[in-house]
């Protein structure tokens, strides 16, 4: 058994099905995300409620942040899996097509996908990596660590810092884009597409991914614009 899933994940058909399963992971984890974000429209204290939660999950059965430290490792694992897949893909497949074709084209829309997957991938990474140092690490946070979650929000997307708010509504519309291509591409590499439910899946995979980016814009620009304040 241990010889055969290394041997299964370096089959194309392994990695796309990681690609697929950690993706599905962390379109989950970021509905959760959504929703748990969007609580700041219920005010201060039902917000700080909810990020307190967030680090008391389990007690007095497991100590403080135990189950989100879990969480968090999960996460960093399905993302390192799911980059891993897509760049060994991407090896794979150039190494495959050593020599381009003159005569044959790329479709605009193959093109299109390729470079948002790719290079949008990037972005988001920085911006993960950007949002962990801002409201985790309370790193690069106006506030600090010593402000409470609705303050750090409010002080992060402040009119004053509108640059900080359009480097995450691009991030985020990268997010979203990636989402679309990922979703509809999961579908396929776990052979839930047929002719009979393309559209169907097209469509939800594009509500998915307008339904989170929404979500996920809804709060800096209400701070920006002063309807969070």
């Amino acid at each position: 058994m241990a010889i055969a899933i290394p041997a299964i994940y370096k089959s194309t058909v392994g990695k796309k099905a990681v690609m697929a399963v950690t993706g599905g992971v962390l379109v989950l984890f970021l509905v959760a995300h959504m929703v748990g974000n969007l609580k700041i429209f219920m005010g201060a204290e039902d917000f700080n409620h909810y990020a307190h939660w967030l680090r008391t999950m389990g007690e007095p059965a497991v100590p403080y942040r135990t189950l989100l430290t879990v969480l968090e490792v999960g996460l960093v694992v399905a993302v390192v899996l799911h980059m891993w897949s897509a760049v060994s893909l991407a090896r794979r497949a150039r190494a495959a097509r050593p020599v381009k074709y003159e005569a044959k084209k790329k479709s605009h829309a193959h093109g299109y996908a390729t470079h948002t997957m790719r290079y949008g991938g990037v972005i988001i990474l920085l911006f993960i990596i950007w949002h962990l140092l801002d409201l985790t690490f309370f790193v690069v946070n106006p506030k600090g660590g010593d402000a409470s979650p609705y303050e750090r929000v409010v002080a992060d997307f402040a009119p004053e810092r509108w640059y900080i708010t359009l480097f995450y509504v691009v991030a985020v519309l990268l997010v979203g884009l990636h989402l679309w291509h990922g979703i509809w591409s999961a579908f396929q590499s776990l052979g839930l597409r047929s002719l009979r439910n393309e559209h169907t899946l097209r469509v939800l995979a594009l509500t998915v991914s307008v339904v989170l980016t929404l979500g996920f814009l809804a709060v800096p620009l209400a701070v920006t614009f002063g309807w969070v304040s």
